[in-house]
């Protein structure tokens, strides 16, 4: 089977062309693709970092780079809970909901883009069948290894 008639293969070159287009535009910012979406993540009344890394799908340890480059630019502060000391939650600074709403601005315009060249009727099938997708790999990932890993 030729690579343009798999899934992976239009999942993984779409997202490889927005990944490169949202670092073009973050990086005028002096932001990645990464800060901006942590950034998003962030709500005003602060947010768990545990809560972060999944919704994200980021690693804990790379998270946690993330963060400290963003306390060392002051975008972020941490603040530990009072009555639980092991709980942090994460709030943006002035200059971080700054860099918040260029990160937005750019998510924003994209989508307004797509949508008027692709029609929301076009991206309605998108999202179900990727929501397929995701629901599949969620339910039956350990049966789709274990199909693979016979057929290999």
């Amino acid at each position: 089977m030729k690579a343009e008639k798999t899934v992976d293969f239009h999942i993984k070159t779409s997202w490889y062309a927005i990944s490169r287009m949202y670092n073009t535009y973050a990086a005028q910012f002096d932001m990645t693709m990464a800060i901006g979406f942590v950034l998003l993540h962030i709500d005003k009344e602060g947010t768990s970092a545990t809560k972060i890394a999944p919704a994200l799908g980021l690693e804990a340890r790379s998270l946690t780079r993330m963060l400290k480059t963003l306390e060392d630019k002051k975008w972020i502060r941490r603040e530990a809970n009072y009555q639980d000391k092991r709980i942090v939650k994460i709030f943006l600074t002035d200059l971080g909901k700054k860099k918040r709403d260029q990160a937005r601005q750019g998510v924003l315009l994209f989508n307004e883009l797509v949508y008027e060249r692709v029609g929301p009727e076009k991206l309605g099938v998108l999202f179900e069948v990727l929501e397929s997708v995701n629901e599949l790999l969620a339910q039956d990932t350990g049966h789709i290894l274990d199909q693979l890993n016979t057929d290999a």
